[in-house]
This record gives structure tokens, sequence and C-alpha cells, in this order.
């Protein structure tokens, strides 16, 4: 299976100015994502999607020259990860070059064990569903059988529709939500509009890595991660 690793940093960070080229510990941000896709022996070919000079720049000196630089009208604020990955494909198409998926690698979910990304490719192609992504459990007081919404009456209703509440803890299905650190998906998928088709598969991540740096306290966080273990 050909899969192209894309690796998207916008320029136009807000909340924390040039965000993915910053120094987190000794190395750049977007550098432990890059590290960790070099890493990869299922990946056919890696891919920084940037619209910014200055990380352009700094990929090459991780060692992967971005082929182009993203358009502005696919690095604003209300641009979606979809659009980012579709441009992507259609610019290696127009080059005659073809991938079955994208594994998308987010550099503000820096931390990933060595072999993650491997181990997600795994049994995405296992699999053959149409997405893979790596998730995190939600803790059981936040399980959406434990969740209410209110109803057209202004009462609460069990957030899954369910007529009674489940009591016990241990009970509960487990859960998770997404990490925001692999997301792996066939190029027809994306090419129909969607980064997760109909057919799901999951890896679990290691929680005491995870950070999804968006704020300031975000970004500390990392720091006391990166100080504690090696990326």
């Amino acid at each position: 299976m050909r899969i192209l690793g894309l690796i998207p940093a916008r320029g136009g960070s807000k909340g924390i100015p040039k965000k993915n080229i910053k120094l987190l510990g000794k190395l750049p941000l977007i550098d432990y994502t890059i590290n960790a896709v070099k890493d990869s022996e299922l990946i056919t070919q890696i891919v920084v999607s940037t619209d910014d000079e200055e990380i352009a720049i700094a990929a090459e000196i991780a060692g992967f020259k971005p082929p182009f630089i993203r358009p502005s009208v696919f690095a604003q604020d209300t641009s979606t990860s979809l659009e980012v990955v579709q441009h992507a494909i259609q610019h290696f198409e127009g080059q005659n070059i073809f991938f079955d998926a994208v594994c998308l690698l987010q550099p503000t979910t820096p931390f990933r064990e060595k072999g993650f990304i491997d181990a997600a490719l795994e049994r995405f192609i296992s699999s053959n569903a149409d997405c893979l992504i790596s998730v995190l459990p939600i803790p059981h007081e936040y399980n959406p059988h434990w969740a209410f919404e209110e109803n057209k009456k202004g009462f609460l209703s069990i957030a899954t529709g369910e007529e009674k509440i489940i009591s016990r803890r241990q009970d509960l299905p487990k859960s998770f939500h997404r990490d925001g650190s692999v997301y792996i998906t066939k190029t027809n998928i994306i090419k129909e509009g969607s980064l997760y088709g109909k057919s799901i598969s999951y890896i679990e991540n290691n929680s005491k890595y995870h950070v999804n740096i968006d704020t300031i306290e975000d970004w500390e966080k990392a720091e006391k991660i990166v100080t504690h273990y090696s990326f």
C-alpha cells in the first residue's frame, strides 16, 4: 500500500505566534513530528504542507523540503484538514503520483512513541477500514452514557438516547476521544469528501505523552513532558 505521510503546518498561529517553529526544548515544534515519521517503514513519501516560508525552511533543514507552498486559501482559520489533504493529493496526482491512503500527522500533538505510527498503519491495513484514528479513553465520569442533553421540554435526557441510565461504573462500555496524533484515511474516501468514511478503526495512545498544543498552558505542559521523556 502506498501511503503519503502529510504534516500540515500553517504559519498563521494566533494563540502562540510561529508555534510550529518555536523551540520546544532544543527543537522546533515541527521537528518532533518529522523525527517520528522518519522512523516509519510503511510510509511511502513524507510531505510538509505549509503556506509559510520560514516553516518551509525549517522543514528543509529537518530533511524534508516541501514540494509546494500551500495556497493561502487553504491556510485560513476556517480552512479544514480535509481541504489541506485534498490539496496535497491533487498536487501529486497532477504529477502522476498516486497514493492509496494518507497518514495525517499534526505537529501540535508532537509526542509519539517510537513505532507508534507504524503500529497504527499496520492496524489500519489489516482492518481494511476507511480510516483509523488514534484515541485516548474517556474518563468514566464523562462517558456519553452518563452525559445528558436538554430536550424540547427543558428536561434532561441521556445523550445516548437510552431510557434508563447505567447505574454502575463497571457496566459502562469503554469510550474514546480523538487525541489528534494520527489520522489515516483511504484516498478514495478523502476524494468523496471525508476523513472518516463509514468504518473507523482505532489505536489507543499513551496518555502520559499526550498534549494538543493550542494555548500557552498547553505549551507549558509540553515543556514539562519534554524534560521528562526522550523524543
